[in-house]
């Protein structure tokens, strides 16, 4: 079915707002004609962006349209749908914009997508800074199906942009350092705790195909046992270590001998610096570029709910996390593209997968005994400054006896340390 534009603001209002407040559009300081001083945009880190944009969105309602963080600037700019919002968006600290289409407007878009383009190799997602749905079509895409997802976009016109991908969307599969299961080979993403017992997060294409899990290919070392795993819709697995006293430090190897702490989760946001830690590629930079984001990998495999960036990755990265200063933000699931052309990559948010299993970011340095998700680090401070880059999505390779995933924090007991790989862009393989 169609689902055409809605709850857009009266003619009346729209053009009253443009008229009487154009100078407090374009958010010049003092553009405001109030007797007191418009406030000035406060500075933010990543990660404190999000949970400000995220509360800030939750209080506006049905006035909020999306915010992004602008990386160089440190500001977050909050979309609003009329001036009152936008006072309110500036009380707290963000630059407000008001734009055209309401996320009502949008998430219906969305859903058209979804009745009517469900077409292997496309993705989509809501992108704040054009304030529209940008949706990806990979090279698979082609006559009858390009012809589909065209007649779908085409009635949306002002809340729909296309571009074409170099790349095939597939979940990634092989390479990879981090954990085994027979022929299967993925990364472990963040490790958790689960009410005082260790635990980790890694992919859920890799879960699907595997339940015993070992830190070494022989499987000499025994490591953990699936307890939960969920693909396609989302893509997670919770990983339960098979000695509850593993030591199970949360942390994220940067591939250079060091480490980063990870005391926190995070939501992600448009233009948030991010890192991907990956065994096949090392670490790479980048940034979220779209949420909420659907992707077709194609035999039915549809996931919906991931984080879009640019960072790029290549096989052996899938399950690995992607972090933000000491944040854990997403866990690899799949993308387009590779390391020398770069791509689109996707990730699973770690806080939905979190809350679905019941399990909390580890605390700095033993697996039993974690902290809230949301927990420390929550200011202005240099959390995220440090971001670098996002990770693709993997998939495990089940029973081809290559190796599968991405890198994640291995367990310490394993000999693999905390090590976190993601994603990566090429044309991967599915487990």
């Amino acid at each position: 079915m169609s689902h055409r534009r809605v709850n857009k603001r009266t003619g009346a209002i729209a053009a009253a707002s443009a008229a009487a407040l154009a100078g407090a559009v374009i958010l010049l300081p003092n553009a405001n004609a109030s007797d007191e001083k418009e406030a000035t945009p406060r500075t933010f880190a990543g990660p404190a962006a999000a949970k400000t944009g995220t509360a800030l969105a939750a209080d506006l309602g049905a006035d909020a349209a999306g915010w992004y963080f602008d990386g160089e600037s440190g500001r977050l700019v909050m979309n609003v749908l009329d001036e009152e919002a936008a006072e309110t968006a500036r009380a707290k600290g963000a630059e407000a914009r008001i734009v055209d289409n309401s996320m009502t407007e949008l998430k219906a878009a969305t859903r058209t997508l979804g009745d009517k383009a469900s077409i292997p190799g496309t993705a989509w997602s809501i992108d704040p800074k054009t304030n529209k749905v940008s949706v990806l079509a990979d090279r698979t895409v082609k006559g009858d199906k390009l012809a589909a997802l065209e007649q779908a976009t085409d009635g949306m016109a002002g809340l729909v942009t296309v571009k074409r991908s170099q790349g095939e969307f597939k979940p990634f599969a092989d390479g990879g350092d981090a954990i085994f299961s027979g022929g299967a080979r993925c990364s472990l993403g963040f490790n958790v705790d689960v009410a005082g017992a260790p635990g980790f997060l890694t992919a859920g294409h890799c879960g699907d195909v595997a339940t015993a899990w070992t830190g070494d290919q022989a499987g000499a070392q025994p490591l953990g046992t699936t307890a939960e795993s969920v693909f396609p819709v989302s893509d997670f697995s919770l990983v339960m270590y098979d000695d509850p006293a593993t030591e199970a430090p949360s942390t994220v190897d940067l591939q250079d001998g060091t480490t980063q702490e990870i005391t926190e989760a995070a939501e992600a946001s448009v233009g948030m610096a991010v890192q991907r830690s990956g065994s096949t590629t090392g670490l790479s930079d980048g940034t979220v570029t779209g949420l909420n984001a659907t992707v077709n990998y194609g035999n039915g495999d549809i996931v919906n709910g991931l984080i879009q960036t640019d960072v790029c990755a290549e096989p052996g990265d899938s399950g690995g996390a992607m972090f933000s200063g000491n944040a854990a933000v997403g866990l690899t699931s799949g993308g387009s593209g590779d390391c020398t052309v770069g791509g689109e990559t996707f990730f699973q948010p770690v806080t939905t997968a979190l809350e679905a299993v019941g399990a909390t970011i580890a605390a700095g340095g033993a697996g039993a005994g974690g902290q809230a998700g949301e927990g420390a680090g929550a200011g202005d401070g240099a959390i995220g400054e440090e971001a670098g880059d996002a990770g693709d999505i993997g998939a495990g390779d089940e029973g081809l006896g290559e190796e599968d995933g991405f890198g994640g924090s291995a367990d310490g007991r394993a000999g693999h340390g905390s090590r976190d790989d993601s994603t990566d862009t090429r044309t991967g393989h599915r487990s």
